[in-house]
């Protein structure tokens, strides 16, 4: 059994390709993604761990109140 891939294409005409490939076994190979750097990704996590915790070290308790009550708003005016 042919393998599916796990997200369908974002075009039509790449659907209707994908469907011609398969029909007439002509499929062209999907490239990998390349490596991500390590270096980036441990700065990238290094900044999100501190973000938080500067932000609201920097905030006044009255900006603090007005930031949850924007989120409070946010997640609740969802439902």
């Amino acid at each position: 059994m042919p393998k599916r891939s796990s997200k369908p294409p974002a075009d039509e005409n790449q659907a209707a390709k994908s469907i011609l490939d398969r029909l007439t076994g002509e499929e062209t190979p999907i490239a990998p993604e390349p490596p991500k750097n390590p270096a980036a990704q441990s700065l990238g996590r290094l900044g999100g761990l501190k973000g938080g915790k500067a932000r609201a070290a920097s905030m006044t308790p009255e900006q603090r109140k007005e930031v949850a009550k924007k989120a409070a708003a946010a997640r609740w005016g969802k439902k």
